[in-house]
């Protein structure tokens, strides 16, 4: 099947063509002010002969949708409602499947919601305690984030071990300049540190994560904050940003090893979050089978992992220290090592595609049922 992965966002368009598993071809779509004429350029670039559908990034789902949807004027008409949700996001993404219906007329179109993933959280896990009418009205749930990738990480670790999916709880760490985690029993989430929004959970590269939602109250009254000044600060000066004054990662462990104190202490407070939230989701899980990094800061930077997970032996959980320098996809734990800890790089366009396929897949197997 030759799939065409879109990912639609505010200034840019990112593409990745599929034949099978193989990437035909890829590219971005930079400085976008015009998504029509965007996408009339990746068209142009590209060799759709053939072409048998197209899957669309969507950051959010909201309750509605808990799987890769075949996108119809009622499903548009869906995702524009979720806007609210995701101000930032849904309108691009939004816009790349309004303008690609438009140039490929007859080609299924395939939405894969960020969320997805997420919505087999148990409710105790997905529930905000405050004042239910309010949270049901307002749709105040924790919707989680990275779905794409923590279901492709989580299948391939699976596969890694060569163990059955549905047989594996893993813990799996998606670390780029956004971070999140997620418990993954069996194949399903069943916890995730990301909330409402993208905001919760790890320290990021701009990003807070976990705040005492006081703070805030106490700085709009202290400070004279508004809510966009709360805004501000805590989507964008705040993780290592806010702690080291760069929000790369690369830069933040250059500059310890230089002796930066600032440095040096952000970088202990992204470890020990981290550290804090594997802790909990293993007591979640009951069992714990793999620990798998991913994404930009996972997959390169040996020193956070090694530092993330230091001192969890008598957990089962260790690092070997040659393997998690030298290794960038397989096992970095000790063969006795009753936690396998893993590298396991990810590809949230190949997650897209494959689930494209899918709903392509069974859409065609319905017609032919049909006849």
């Amino acid at each position: 099947m030759k799939i065409l992965v879109l990912n639609s966002g505010s200034s840019s368009v990112k593409y990745q063509l599929y034949a099978r598993d193989d990437t035909v071809a890829e590219g971005i779509v930079e400085r976008v002010t015009d998504h029509d004429a965007a996408l009339g350029e990746v068209t142009e670039r590209l060799d759709l002969a053939g072409l048998d559908g197209v899957g669309h990034r969507v950051v959010h789902g909201g309750l509605r949708f808990s799987e890769p949807t075949l996108i119809t004027d009622e499903i548009v008409s869906a995702v524009r409602e979720l806007i609210p949700l995701a101000p930032l996001h849904n309108p691009a993404n939004l816009a790349g499947i309004e303008v690609a219906r438009k140039l490929l007329p007859g080609v299924p179109q395939v939405a894969v919601f960020d969320t997805a993933f997420h919505r087999t959280l148990p409710e105790e896990a997905a529930t905000y305690a405050i004042d239910a009418d309010l949270a049901r009205e307002h749709g105040v749930h924790r919707y989680g984030f990275h779905g794409t990738s923590h279901a492709y990480v989580s299948r391939r670790t699976a596969a890694l071990l060569g163990r059955p999916l549905e047989t594996v709880n893993t813990i799996t760490l998606h670390l780029g300049n956004g971070a999140s985690a997620c418990a993954v029993e069996g194949g399903r989430s069943v916890a995730t540190s990301m909330g409402l929004t993208p905001l919760e959970g790890l320290v990021m590269g701009t990003r807070s994560g976990d705040i005492d939602p006081g703070a805030l109250l106490y700085l709009a009254r202290t400070a004279g904050m508004s809510v966009d000044d709360l805004d501000a600060l805590l989507n964008q000066r705040s993780g290592l940003r806010g702690l080291a004054g760069v929000g790369d990662m690369r830069e933040v462990l250059s500059r310890r090893a230089a002796g930066d104190r600032a440095a040096t202490l952000a970088l202990a407070v992204y470890c020990r979050r981290i550290k804090q939230y594997v802790g909990a989701y293993y007591a979640l899980l009951g069992r714990l089978d793999a620990i798998a990094f991913t994404a930009g800061v996972g997959e390169r930077a040996a020193a956070v992992r090694a530092e993330s997970l230091a001192g969890l032996s008598r957990m089962g959980i260790e690092i070997d220290t040659e393997r998690n320098e030298r290794v960038k996809e397989g096992i970095i734990s000790p063969d006795s090592a009753p936690v396998a800890v893993l590298v396991v790089p990810t590809d949230e366009e190949l997650e897209i595609a494959t689930q494209t396929r899918g709903v392509i897949s069974g859409r065609s197997a319905e017609g032919q049922e049909d006849h």
